[in-house]
């Protein structure tokens, strides 16, 4: 191990036991908030990262699988009493076999024709949710406030749970990614990626593992709508089916760097702080200045760094892997 991987695995360390800690030393609920929704939305970039990212399926439509997750869980709690937790491992199934079922159909299609085919199934379910009067169509369902505690995931004193569960769900999502990423399903989804024609005529099935990258993708990120819904214990069709939910999930991994492990992650950082620092400023008045903001971040990467924030961090540690070889293998100078 060299110097800089040594010091990666450290600072890594050093993060995880600083989030850790994080709620126990600050107590502000503002920061605290702040710090869960950076997770929450980190959670949901890596998510969309084993789609968009490792298969390179870039779907604008994510929004339906968190609306899935949130709304199986709330249906599930608000009439039959059943357990969140339940709840959401209901909502990533449902949302697997959901994802397979148009996943089959668009995979027929490519590039930009997939991800506007993701983002009208997006649409469409928003519209059929809205006009759902089980589901209490554009009223939203409100879950029930009558106990608290960990078996139901309702906490009502302090936030630091949530921010637990967060961290807990990112965790496991990086995790899921890391051994993926690692794995042969992990290469042949690079392959595919890379090039499609190539992959199929050394034998990868591109239909199959496409599905397998949409499935895992999808119970992951309802997974993140469970954990919506039960942090705000209300949820409307605008909050978790939203168009515009779609494109800023998409955007914290590219933002991040798309096809990177950590890259959703600092993706989050940035936007969710973009996000609040504009709520802060302009308040109601200043409604969709975040997506202006977000529109010219995705040009300024386009332009200057497609590899987003990743692909910079990367070029640093190469500048900084040929100096070091430089400076070790340099010829000694001829003295005095």
């Amino acid at each position: 191990m060299d110097r800089l991987t040594l010091l990666k695995s450290v600072t890594g360390g050093l993060i995880l036991l600083a989030a850790v800690a994080f709620p126990l030393v600050v107590t502000q609920p503002s920061q605290v908030n702040f710090a869960i929704l950076v997770l929450m939305a980190a959670q949901l970039g890596v998510a969309w990262n084993i789609l968009g990212g490792y298969a390179g399926q870039v779907s604008l439509g994510h929004a339906v699988f968190y609306g899935i997750g949130a709304y199986t869980s709330s249906v599930l709690a608000a009439k039959f009493g059943l357990s969140p937790w339940l709840g959401m491992l209901a909502g990533g199934v449902i949302a697997s076999l959901f994802s397979l079922l148009v996943g089959w159909p668009c995979f027929r299609l490519k590039g930009h024709y997939f991800a506007m085919a993701t983002l009208a199934i997006a649409a469409i379910v928003e519209i059929l949710v809205t006009n759902w009067d089980y589901v209490e169509g554009a009223i939203g369902i409100s879950l029930p406030m009558t106990n608290s505690g960990w078996d139901v995931m309702v906490f009502t004193r302090s936030k630091t749970p949530y921010f637990y569960i967060a961290l807990g769900l990112l965790l496991f999502s990086l995790t899921a990614s890391w051994l993926l990423q690692r794995s042969y399903i992990g290469y042949y989804f690079r392959a595919i990626k890379e090039d499609p024609d190539a992959a199929r005529s050394l034998g990868v099935s591109l239909s199959r593992y496409k599905l397998v990258a949409i499935a895992v993708s999808a119970f992951l990120t309802a997974m993140g709508g469970t954990l919506y819904a039960q942090k705000e214990l209300f949820i409307d069709p605008g909050s978790v089916l939203e168009g515009s939910l779609s494109i800023k999930i998409a955007l914290i991994a590219i933002l991040g760097g798309v096809g990177t492990l950590f890259g959703p992650v600092m993706g989050a950082v940035v936007l969710i702080a973009i996000e609040e620092f504009t709520r802060q400023l302009f308040g109601s008045t200043g409604m969709g200045t975040d997506m202006i903001i977000y529109g010219t971040i995705i040009v300024v990467i386009a332009m200057f760094s497609p590899g987003g924030i990743a692909a910079l961090i990367g070029e640093q540690e190469r500048a900084w892997r040929t100096r070091r070889r430089k400076i070790v293998y340099s010829p000694p100078g001829d003295g005095i």
